[in-house]
């Protein structure tokens, strides 16, 4: 057994931790969001194990989250976001997590994140180089941190990499999976596969999995057909311009999936369709852009969606 501190930094891709978080949230049984504070906990004993340390001397002395996000001008017209920015960043100080933000840009009427994943990588490597980390915690799922894994073993620091790999159906019978890199696997010291890890351990009622869930059960969830908003109407949605970018407002929103105004039948669509923006951050009403697809089902449904600004020429 070792007899100093291994020091732990943890790194946060934003958009891929909410996105696991979401599907705990919306689509899993357990129906509950990822909890920061357990999740650090999960690390600690997973590194103790991994390192063959007490868990006592494995601690976090670092830990940074990186996303793109509204500007306060636009959240500031937006409901409740700002709101519940400063909830979720209550949240994070809470642990000790450094937030790193940058604003959603605008292209051709669409925000996308830009820099993000460079960011992070540039940060994660100057500070193990500085702060000597024993074992960096990468929480992201992208093969561009490939070169990051890389440079971080130069230096002997060991990676770890907690991944999630499902598969669900939504409520049209469309299949949605999440990958994580098997590049990136291959090149980390501690491939975890999180999703087995809690799948397994659930069954057993362990508190370090049951605790990387947050303690309140969400809300009934809503059919489909109850939010739909459709007046009866059983015409054919008609294409007129298949692969065309469409412009519409948001009818209506619940529990990881909502309906575009989009006469005669008003179109579905699921939170993992939903690009550049968190989909907690949407609110009825919002302009946005999408394209057309047929579901599993054979049904219309909206895809790439997106929050759109207008062009001043529009």
């Amino acid at each position: 057994m070792q007899d100093k501190l291994t020091r732990i930094g943890v790194f946060y891709d934003g958009n891929y931790f909410l996105h696991v978080s979401n599907y705990y949230n919306y689509d899993h049984p357990r129906r509950k969001r990822l909890s920061i504070s357990g999740l650090h906990e999960f690390v600690r004993h997973q590194t103790a194990q991994e390192e063959g340390n007490d868990v006592r001397l494995c601690q976090i002395v670092d830990a940074h989250y990186f996303r793109g996000r509204l500007t306060a001008q636009e959240a500031s017209q937006r409901g409740n976001v700002l709101y519940y920015d400063r909830v979720f960043d209550d949240i994070l100080m809470s642990e000790g997590i450094t937030t790193h933000y940058l604003p959603l840009r605008s292209f051709g009427g669409r925000r996308e994140e830009k820099g993000i994943d460079v960011w992070l990588a540039l940060e994660a490597f100057e500070l193990a180089i500085y702060k000597k980390f024993d074992v960096l915690v990468l929480i992201a799922s992208d093969g561009d941190y490939v070169p990051l894994v890389r440079k971080l073993n130069t230096l002997g620091t060991r990676v770890m990499v907690l991944s999630w790999d499902f598969e669900y159906t939504t409520p049209t019978g469309t299949k949605l999976v999440t990958r994580t890199s098997q590049d990136l696997l291959e090149e980390v010291s501690y491939p975890i596969a999180m999703h087995e890890v809690i799948d397994n351990r659930l069954k057993r009622n362990e508190p370090l999995i049951t605790n990387l869930f947050v303690p309140y059960e969400s809300k009934k969830q809503t059919t489909p057909g109850e939010l739909n908003g459709n007046e009866g109407d059983d015409r054919e949605l008609v294409l007129e311009n298949n692969g065309e970018v469409h412009i519409s407002e948001i009818l209506s929103l619940k529990n990881g999936y909502g309906f575009i105004r989009y006469p005669p039948n008003n179109l579905f669509f699921h939170y993992s369709t939903v690009l550049d923006t968190d989909f907690n951050e949407l609110r009825e009403g919002d302009p946005i852009s999408f394209y057309i697809t047929k579901g599993e089902k054979g049904d219309y449904i909206a895809v790439n969606v997106r929050l759109h600004e207008p062009d001043l020429d529009e």
